[in-house]
């Protein structure tokens, strides 16, 4: 098997489109040689615990209305290409997303990694819900037979909130400035979203490799 790390956010469009990608090269070459796990990295390591309004999140990085505008119109391009539901309409929050994070490693844990990151998509980028918040964190996780209790009682606390801090920033000091970022076999990084053809490749290259 081949190890692909993911790096990757919860809020960020272009990881849901990159995974949607993967996902469809995935599910074409049912004997592919990938094992999945997902990485930390926070678009916004700043964002405030509570999150922020939407708008203001979006005019402020983009420099009004207007940029914002034009900066999404690939995304919802892409998404269609992608055959993804996104209705970025309905989002009224930008959360911080780092107890996201630390629920997608709980996942992780418990076998439910790539289900969890697949979830926590949908909730933000389909449902508009703020996935910054623990009662839908753990409903979320709930969705997917954990412990919605003990994912309470864990959320409250700062279990793991270290270790996803210093996983994001040994990231950052790799070199890594954006996600998605997939790395194939510890060796390669491929930057981006990139379309079901380019894994495709991928993927009959170390199939030959293997052979």
């Amino acid at each position: 098997m081949v190890k692909l790390d993911i790096l990757s956010d919860p809020i960020c469009p272009w990881c849901y489109i990159g995974k949607a990608y993967l996902d469809r090269a995935l599910a074409a070459a049912p004997d592919h040689p990938f094992t999945i796990e997902w990485h930390p990295f926070q678009l916004n390591p700043d964002m405030p615990a509570g999150g922020m309004d939407r708008r203001a999140y979006l005019e402020g990085k983009f420099g009004g209305k207007e940029g914002a505008v034009k900066a999404y119109l690939p995304v919802h391009e892409h998404a269609e290409k992608a055959g993804l539901d996104i209705h970025l309409d309905k989002i009224t929050r930008t959360p911080n997303t780092l107890d996201a994070h630390r629920l997608i490693h709980w996942a992780g844990i418990e076998g439910r990694q790539t289900a969890m990151v697949s979830a926590l998509f949908k909730a933000y980028f389909v449902e508009g819900r703020d996935i910054g918040t623990h009662e839908v964190l753990a409903d979320i996780a709930d969705g997917l037979d954990m412990d919605a209790a003990v994912i309470l009682r864990l959320l409250s606390s700062d279990v793991d909130a270290a270790d996803i801090r210093e996983r994001d920033a040994a990231a950052r000091s790799m070199g890594v400035t954006g996600v998605p970022t997939f790395i194939v076999d510890g060796k390669h990084a491929v930057p981006g979203a990139q379309p079901p053809e380019l894994w495709a490749k991928v993927i009959a290259e170390l199939s030959e490799q293997a052979n």
